[in-house]
């Protein structure tokens, strides 16, 4: 059976902050149980694998994990929590003499070359717009609300009888962009607060509060929220709803029935 692994379940800011000292970036310090790197996951499939996102955090995530190269990478948008460790990706790909294949948007794929563009020497950029298939997962993605941010992408995975979604960063998703959360096994969502305060047009990311009001309408049969900033103690009791967990990393999850 596949599974998914959280390799990091931070905000763009990721925990501890390094100019704060609040109650979760101090315990992050120390015991380490807040500790969260930038948003990556894997999905794994016996030796196939592929790695969603590729933040800043990338070669740090792959010295915990054993890992000396990936192959494919796929990618939600061209934010730098996103895409900031590419160039430690690329550089991989050069010195091993062989080229990754990056996955994504065809307007991501073109931010991320105007960002970086000598990256297309070390990798293949392959467009996700019609759906690609990926360890035997058929992959569909469409654009949802990032508030302030934009927009971000998500993506919808089937294999087998099941499906999930990753979707790591969105806010205030209208009907349509709601439309493929339903019928979900897992939902991975974005969550960076318990409940933000900041007015709402400065926000880009899904509070708790507002993603169990999205849980009841989409009625997943399992959610894990990620993208988490210092507002979230792992070590509390946040009331969540039923069949829902806050990500850490080096979580493993099985994928399929």
């Amino acid at each position: 059976m596949d599974t998914l692994t959280f390799l990091g379940t931070g905000d763009a800011m990721g925990v501890p902050r390094v100019y704060c000292d609040c109650d979760v970036c101090s315990e992050a310090r120390t015991t380490g149980k807040n500790r969260r790197l930038r948003s990556s996951a894997m999905v794994k499939d016996g030796q196939d694998l592929f790695v969603i996102d590729c933040g800043p955090d990338w070669r740090h995530m792959m010295e915990e994990h054993g890992m000396r190269q990936v192959q494919h990478m796929l990618i939600t948008h061209a934010h730098f929590d996103h895409i900031g460790g590419l160039p430690e990706w690329a550089d991989a790909n050069r010195w091993l003499g062989c080229k990754g294949n990056l996955y994504a948007p065809r307007e991501v794929l073109e931010q991320i070359q105007r960002q970086y563009p000598w990256l297309s020497g070390h990798m293949e950029m392959i467009e996700t717009d019609s759906g690609i298939t990926l360890c035997g997962w058929s992959i569909t993605c469409w654009k949802v609300n990032h508030g302030k941010n934009g927009y971000s992408y998500a993506y919808r995975l089937e294999k087998n009888g099941y499906a999930w979604v990753y979707n790591s960063d969105s806010i205030a998703l209208n009907e349509a962009e709601k439309k493929p959360l339903h019928g979900l096994d897992l939902l991975v969502l974005g969550t960076s607060f318990v409940h933000e305060t900041a007015e709402f047009s400065t926000r880009s990311v899904y509070d708790m509060k507002e993603a169990a009001e999205l849980l009841m309408e989409v009625k997943p049969q399992r959610t894990i929220y990620t993208h988490m900033s210092h507002d979230v103690d792992v070590t509390k009791d946040l009331d969540l709803p039923l069949q829902t967990e806050l990500a850490v990393s080096g979580m493993n999850v099985k994928l399929g029935h």
